[in-house]
């Protein structure tokens, strides 16, 4: 899976998001070494504090399946909805939040990964490892637990 193509996976997926509240979609895709892309977008709730963000709906939706590990890549985007509901990114990165960044740590730890974080804006593509995301993350190896 190419920067692109997951790039497009989840501007595809920000058209799925529920964001009733907000009117601000995030599409979120995971590509895992196997060559899967597992697809996420944010669904509000009128609890607002029980909204789900799209990197934890495509996290579930992966772990749900099954996979446990292999994270190689991310790719999200967030922005005002557009037209068919897609998300128009501003000028600034959306990157993932402090929750989504220890989501996606766990299952990039389970699997022994350091995935590359790629968020579309306006301006263009910003590039991190999740590492440089979330320094120092705790996760299943502090536990003892690796594999899952």
């Amino acid at each position: 899976m190419d920067r692109q193509n997951l790039l497009d996976a989840a501007t595809a997926a920000s058209a799925k998001a529920y964001a009733p509240y907000s009117r601000f979609h995030v599409g979120a895709a995971l590509a895992f070494a196997d060559g899967s892309v597992v697809t996420g977008a944010n669904v509000e709730n009128a609890s607002y504090g029980l909204a789900l963000c799209a990197e934890t709906v495509a996290v579930a939706k992966a772990m749900a399946d099954g996979t446990r590990g292999g994270l190689v890549a991310v790719a999200v985007l967030g922005g005002a909805a557009g037209e068919g509901g897609v998300a128009v990114p501003g000028p600034g990165a959306v990157t993932p939040c402090g929750r989504c960044r220890q989501v996606l740590n766990e299952l990039a730890q389970l699997g022994g990964t350091d995935p590359v974080v790629w968020s579309l804006s306006a301006d263009g593509v910003l590039e991190m490892k999740l590492s440089e995301l979330l320094p120092m993350a705790f996760g299943p190896a502090n536990l003892g637990v690796t594999g899952g």
